[in-house]
């Protein structure tokens, strides 16, 4: 490909052909505002915020989507670029609810830094009338408000492009634009599963997570209520963004500590039920290779993928392994083992997850989640949400001592903490399994041919003389091409299958700090990695509380009681546009 050398503000610069005017900018230090823009995603020019002089041209263009040239000779600084950038601002804030303070993203709101940028004062447009339309909390997880719609598009291009689930798509014209569901539907009469990429990439408060932050603080407060809460291998890394720590900050002891000064009753850590869940989920593979079962086998951790593969694949449900997620699993096991333990009622046991999901709230509402006759768990936070309840109690969470988790609950392994990223559960899967089936030490711990952002991933391994192959896919795109390849009969070679719903993995789930960019993604596998690297126990079958668990409570893996407490079953579900043709 050939370079094309430009002068951008006076400054010469030389990109390879195809570039945009926004990236070449940025190799010579000049930041051109954007707001619809997501690169690689969205890049349609929509909002026009990010519009230059090209020398030559009697329009100004849109920089996120125009090519370089030649000899092109560019300016970002005008005074009709600035007046131009500013109109179009004040025509978006003029149709705009001004409700910021109570603004779910006041603080974190694109829309307000580039009125700050931009040093918008006063808004010379007349506020524009507009229909108060309807909050949609139609949904356990995610909340859309269509009044604070900017229509920049970058939610539809996340669910049609990336996720492909296609629940979402711009509705009406001109100030009425929005973007909703289809055909005036909400959320939870469309094909959405909830995963909250959406919500992850709105520049504004018009999608975001459902708060269920009361509930907690409700039962905390219930002297008659024993509150456990358990942390997932992701929010780890994650969660000491929201307080000024570097990206991939490994924050472990701190959030035990914040939690405890929270009030809950006991501190656990998700990394132990992921161990039980390979100490499953391996089995089960095992067990299927063996004995002829269905195969390959898909993991079911992720629940977004879940119900995706409900609405578009459920032809495809005997891949899916039984095993409940960890989230699942570890509620299960509070409100039977744990509660013999404690001799405490388990009707009496408030189990909250900290999680980095918005699906995660709807897989604790599904109706299969109460083998034990209880709710398996029964609040789910996101990473923000725990985020806004330590600020809330004025925690200094930066400055907090390294706590330890609880017992007995307390231990997770290394393989537990790389469920956090894309190919992770392959991975642990992989350190138990081979050993298992082999009686043998790993020759070598680390997969890495399961690890990174490639969109589909494969890997092999010897077991008795048998070639195991293995697929990892992170976002449901990539989940689809799966899918698809296999209807056709084009993977019948491979013997188990990783899903994660969100590109990158937990670390990029819907419920993660704002901004989660690509680069973001990348430092947080990083911290998951290091974090498994420094763990005393780094294969599932290791951990001693795993091994003490089964010893005094379950048996083996897929005993009666295994499968009772710890596996599932799923649910076809007909996509809307099914349904539709039904009628």
């Amino acid at each position: 490909m050939a370079d094309v050398c430009l002068t951008i503000d006076g400054f010469s610069v030389t990109v390879p052909e195809g570039t945009t005017i926004l990236k070449a900018a940025r190799q010579v230090g000049v930041k051109i505002p954007t707001l619809c823009y997501l690169e690689g995603i969205n890049e349609v020019g929509a909002c026009r915020i990010c519009v230059v002089e090209v020398e030559g041209r009697e329009e100004l263009v849109t920089s996120c989507n125009t090519p370089v040239e030649e000899g092109m000779v560019v300016r970002t600084n005008t005074p009709a670029v600035r007046e131009a950038r500013r109109m179009t601002l004040e025509l978006i804030l003029a149709n705009h609810p001004m409700e910021c303070p109570t603004c779910p993203r006041n603080g974190n709101c694109e829309l307000q830094n580039l009125a700050q940028q931009l040093n918008i004062r006063t808004v010379r447009i007349p506020a524009l009338p507009r229909k108060e339309l309807p909050l949609d909390t139609s949904t356990v997880a995610i909340i859309r408000d269509p009044n604070k719609c900017i229509v920049c598009r970058r939610c539809e291009s996340v669910c049609h492009n990336i996720q492909t689930v296609g629940a979402i798509a711009l509705q009406g014209k001109g100030f009425a634009a929005t973007v909703a569901p289809v055909g005036g539907r909400y959320l939870d009469e469309t094909n959405c599963v909830q995963c909250g990429q959406c919500a992850l990439v709105c520049p504004v408060g018009a999608i975001y997570e459902r708060d269920d932050t009361d509930k907690v603080w409700a039962a905390l407060a219930d002297p008659t209520k024993h509150v456990v809460v358990q942390t997932a291998p992701a929010v780890h890394v994650t969660i000491g963004e929201m307080f000024g720590l570097p990206v991939g900050t490994d924050a472990t002891g701190k959030i035990v500590a914040a939690l405890r000064r929270l009030g809950f009753d006991a501190v656990f850590d998700t990394n132990f039920a992921a161990d039980l869940t390979i100490m499953e989920e391996g089995t089960e593979l095992l067990e299927r290779i063996e004995k002829g079962g269905v195969l390959p086998q898909f993991t079911s951790c992720s629940p977004g993928w879940i119900k995706f593969i409900e609405h578009f694949y459920p032809e495809l449900l005997p891949h899916v392994s039984t095993c409940k997620s960890p989230q699942q699993m570890f509620g299960a096991i509070v409100k039977t083992y744990y509660a013999q333990l404690k001799g405490i009622n388990p009707a009496n046991i408030v189990s909250v997850s900290i999680m980095p999901c918005t699906a995660k709230k709807f897989e604790a509402a599904r109706p299969e989640m109460n083998a034990s006759g209880y709710r398996d768990v029964d609040v789910v936070l996101t990473s923000r949400e725990l985020g806004r309840m330590i600020k809330e109690a004025g925690i200094d969470f930066a400055n907090l001592p390294d706590e330890n988790y609880d017992d007995p609950f307390g231990i997770g392994t290394g393989a537990g903490q790389i469920f956090g990223a894309t190919g992770g559960v392959m991975e642990a899967a992989l350190r138990t399994a081979y050993e298992l089936a082999t009686g043998k030490t790993l020759p070598k711990l680390d997969f890495v041919e399961v690890r990174g952002m490639k969109g589909i991933k494969e890997a092999s391994v010897e077991l008795n003389g048998k070639t195991i192959k293995v697929l990892v896919a992170h976002g449901l795109g990539n989940a689809r091409l799966l899918m698809e390849k296999l209807k056709a009969g084009e993977l019948k070679d491979y013997h188990f299958i990783e899903v994660m719903t969100c590109p990158g993995g937990c670390i990029g789930g819907g419920g993660q700090p704002i901004p989660t960019t690509t680069e973001i993604r990348e430092k947080r596998i990083a911290g998951i990695y290091e974090r498994d690297k420094n763990l005393p126990y780094r294969k599932s079958h290791e951990n001693p509380a795993i091994k003490k668990l089964y010893e005094e409570f379950l048996g083996k893996p897929l005993s009666h009681k295994s499968h009772e407490l710890l596996h599932t079953h799923y649910t076809p579900r007909l996509s809307w546009q099914a349904l539709k043709a039904a009628k």
